[in-house]
Order: structure tokens, then C-alpha cells, then sequence
């Protein structure tokens, strides 16, 4: 069987090598820009991201829906928080080695500070898609790293209603931004 623009997600779907073949083929010069974009300051990583992008594909295939996305904007998606994960994981293992097996670069340092910055831009966007209010909880919460019961007494909102908030403001961007954080 041919696999075309036609068939490929439900050759996916029926996990058909074949179908993967034609996504690395038809998207995989975006995904791979999208991870050279993201993991610039770390080309060694780039080509480990791009083959756990495809894995991430073709492990949650079922979770994209046609009705609300494109495959191209679900795969770019998908690639971009993987990049973003990598990321985070190449930052922890900065701030963990031991001083004694490593010589300290002040490239690193430079490194981690844009990788900082990036993340910091990732969050800021998908803040400013939210109320201001729930901004304002989010940040106190999760940024400054407030209590719950702080919160409460500084904005007097009851910590039910702060719960509430939080929650509907967390499925707003898990729908905004097409996945969950796990693909």
C-alpha cells in the first residue's frame, strides 16, 4: 500500500513503519528546525530529540484529532516540548556535575542563562494567554512559590476559589497549547 497525505495517520495509527518513513520524509526538515531552534546551544542533543520526537508520535498518534488541528501544527507541537524538555534536562545535568570531574566554562554559564531566558519566554506567552487574575494566581503560586493559605489572605479569595481558578485555567492552556505536558 502507498502511503500519501490521503492515508498516513491511519497508517500511523495502525503503527505501519511505512507512515513514519513518510512523516520524516514530509515534516521531518520542520520538526528538525523547530529542535535546532530550540536546542541551538546544544547541537549534540539535537539529533537524540528529533528520534524521541518520532517515538512521541508514533507512541500517542492517537491523542491528535483531526477536528482541532493540522498534523503539521500537532507534530510542531509535539517536537516543540520535547525540545523544551530537553531543555530542562540539559540544564539539570549543568547545575549537578561534580566540580571535580569538570573544568567550568564560562560558555555554561552564558548557556544557561539563554536557556533560562527561553524557558522564561515560553511561560510569559502562555501566561499572557490567561485572565489577569489567574495570571497574578499563577505567579504567585508557581513563580514566587507562595503558600496557598499566603495567596488566599494577600488576594482574599478563599483557597477554594483559588483551586478553581487554577484548575480552569490549567485545562485552558492544556487546550490552548494542543497537548498534554507527558507527549
Amino acid at each position: 500500500m502507498k502511503i500519501g497525505e490521503h492515508n498516513f495517520i491511519q497508517q500511523l495509527q495502525l503503527q505501519n513503519e511505512k507512515a513514519l518513513l513518510y512523516v520524516i520524509d514530509k515534516y521531518g526538515g520542520l520538526l528538525m528546525s523547530i529542535i535546532r531552534k530550540q536546542l541551538f546551544g546544544i547541537p549534540h542533543r539535537q539529533e537524540e530529540c528529533f528520534n524521541d520526537v518520532l517515538l512521541k508520535i508514533w507512541q500517542n498518534i492517537s491523542d491528535f484529532d483531526e477536528r482541532k488541528n493540522t498534523f503539521k501544527n500537532w507534530a510542531a507541537a509535539v517536537t516543540r516540548y520535547r525540545a523544551i524538555d530537553y531543555l530542562r534536562q540539559y540544564q539539570r545535568e549543568v547545575a549537578t556535575v561534580d566540580i571535580d570531574d569538570t573544568v567550568i566554562v564560562k560558555e555554561d554559564r552564558i548557556l544557561a542563562r539563554m536557556i533560562e531566558r527561553e524557558l522564561s519566554e515560553e511561560v510569559e506567552m502562555m501566561l499572557d494567554s490567561l485572565k489577569p487574575v489567574d495570571r497574578e494566581l499563577f505567579m504567585k503560586l508557581y513563580v514566587e512559590e507562595q503558600s496557598m493559605e499566603q495567596v488566599s489572605r494577600e488576594t482574599g479569595m478563599k483557597q477554594e476559589v483559588i483551586y478553581n481558578h487554577l484548575s480552569r485555567s490549567k485545562r485552558k492552556l492544556r487546550r490552548q497549547f494542543g497537548i498534554e505536558r507527558g507527549v
